[in-house]
This record gives structure tokens, C-alpha cells and sequence, in this order.
């Protein structure tokens, strides 16, 4: 897996999803199981196969977590830098008026927040650009050029 970058806390929140799949669901998955055995054949018991689904789908997301958080890189933010970087604050008008970006890891993102990918074309475009500079981006509505107002 490749390198996923992430702020301070969404690192944190992640770390705190994987403790709590852990010591919380995994235990509540167990007695589930437990308690779906004591009614008998389980052949044909759908709380059974439910809790069996439930065990299989946090079993590989803890997986896939440990792989996330064992190639996470953190980082603090651009604060003094004036270049767009992963961590950067953006403000920017377009055609569309002005919107404020925060450039993210693509586990982070959340584009209705304003969370945008550093992978995504508006992100990846927006990387290493200046206070000032016009940006084009493809997007499938054609080209949009943006103006970068501030790198926060």
C-alpha cells in the first residue's frame, strides 16, 4: 500500500476506530455468535449468519485500518509556507464564485466539507501553486480556471 497522508486528527480518529472495532465490537460480534449458537442448528439461523457477516466485514476493516495507519504520514500543515501543500488551506474564485479548500490525504477527504484529495485533479492541481496564480482544471464539464486568492 502507498503512503496516506493525514492530519494530526484525522490520524487520531482513525486510530480511534481501529481500538474501538477492537475492544468493542469484536466482543459484542463474540456474544452475538455465542448467544446465536445456544438456540441450536445453525444451519438455518439467520442471527447466526448476520453475526457471522458482522464478524467478517470488522475483521477486514481492522485490516485494512492496520494497513491505512502502518503507511500513514502525518502532516502539521503549510502554516508560513506560500506554496500549496498536503495540509494547505486554499481560497479560490472561479467562475462559480469563491470557495476555500483544505488539501487532504485521500482518506481524509470529504469534498462536501471542502476536504479535497491531493490525488483528486482540483487537489493535485492546486499543489505547488502561489498566492495569485490561475489554475485549469479538467473537470467533466470542461475546463475551470481558478484563481488562487490565499494559501492559508
Amino acid at each position: 500500500m502507498d503512503e496516506q497522508y493525514f492530519t494530526p486528527e484525522g490520524l487520531e480518529k482513525l486510530k480511534s476506530e481501529y481500538e474501538h472495532r477492537i475492544s468493542v465490537l469484536r466482543g459484542e460480534i463474540a456474544k452475538r455468535l455465542k448467544e446465536a449458537k445456544e438456540e441450536g442448528d445453525i444451519s438455518e439461523n439467520a442471527g447466526f449468519d448476520a453475526a457471522k457477516e458482522a464478524q467478517a466485514v470488522n475483521e477486514g476493516r481492522i485490516e485494512e485500518i492496520k494497513d491505512i495507519l502502518d503507511n500513514a504520514k502525518v502532516f502539521k500543515g503549510s502554516s508560513g509556507k506560500s506554496t500549496v501543500d498536503i495540509g494547505s488551506g486554499v481560497k479560490v474564485q472561479s467562475k462559480n464564485g469563491t470557495q476555500d479548500f483544505v488539501i487532504v490525504g485521500a482518506a481524509e477527504s470529504d469534498p462536501l466539507r471542502g476536504f479535497i484529495s491531493n490525488e483528486s485533479p482540483l487537489g493535485s492541481a492546486f499543489l505547488g501553486k502561489k498566492k495569485g496564480d490561475n489554475v485549469d482544471v479538467k473537470t467533466p464539464k470542461g475546463i475551470v480556471e481558478y484563481k488562487i486568492l490565499e494559501v492559508k
